[in-house]
């Protein structure tokens, strides 16, 4: 039986009360351990190299200030420990606040926030080669600015060698961690009450 991500990730044992709890919604936790093991664990990499679904996971997670980064930067050491190096040496110019950027011309122009519009630098895009650094660029896009997502970001994507397929899985990729690290952080409250 494959360890749930999730229980691994809050602290719960079989037999806790949020294990009973994540019982009642047996379809939920299937699903969410389905979707990790599509993304992280597949068998076809043809379009997302394992490399860079790991170093992609790892920066949406730390670029989220996650108390999970951890466990995915294990994973991602166990691969490739110089590609690791060279995402936390790029972190203290990526971190931020957000969400924020700019809405289309209308009501909610109002509410448009500036912020940082972040690039690899020449070290990491070294480290990353050009196909992954523009997927970190993408990812943190999608993590700080997800209202500036366009056409034209896709298009940085496709000119950087990415496939379409490869893009949704990114993408997928990017919100599947997004929902992941939610549900996280309300287990994690709720394992605090019951306690």
């Amino acid at each position: 039986m494959t360890t749930d991500v999730i229980d691994q990730l809050v602290g719960i044992q079989p037999g806790d009360p949020l294990d009973s709890l994540r019982d009642q919604r047996p379809n939920a936790r299937a699903n969410a351990q389905a979707s990790f093991d599509a993304l992280l664990r597949s068998d076809d990499l043809s379009h997302v190299a394992q490399r860079e679904r790991l170093a992609v996971a790892f920066w949406t997670v730390r670029l989220s200030k996650s108390p999970t980064a951890s466990f995915y930067r294990d994973l991602l050491a166990a691969e490739d420990a110089v590609l690791l190096s060279a995402l936390e040496a790029a972190l203290p110019g990526a971190l931020t606040d957000g969400p924020y950027g700019d809405y289309p011309d209308g009501p909610l122009s109002a509410e448009n926030v500036d912020g940082l519009h972040w690039q690899p630098s020449a070290e990491l895009a070294a480290a990353a080669g050009p196909r992954l650094a523009a997927a970190l660029a993408h990812a943190h896009l999608l993590v700080y600015r997800p209202r500036d997502a366009s056409a034209d970001a896709l298009q940085a994507l496709l000119d950087a060698g990415w496939s379409t397929t490869g893009i949704v899985t990114l993408s997928q990729l990017v919100a599947f961690l997004s929902f992941q690290l939610r549900v996280v952080a309300g287990l994690t409250v709720l394992k605090g009450e019951l306690a």
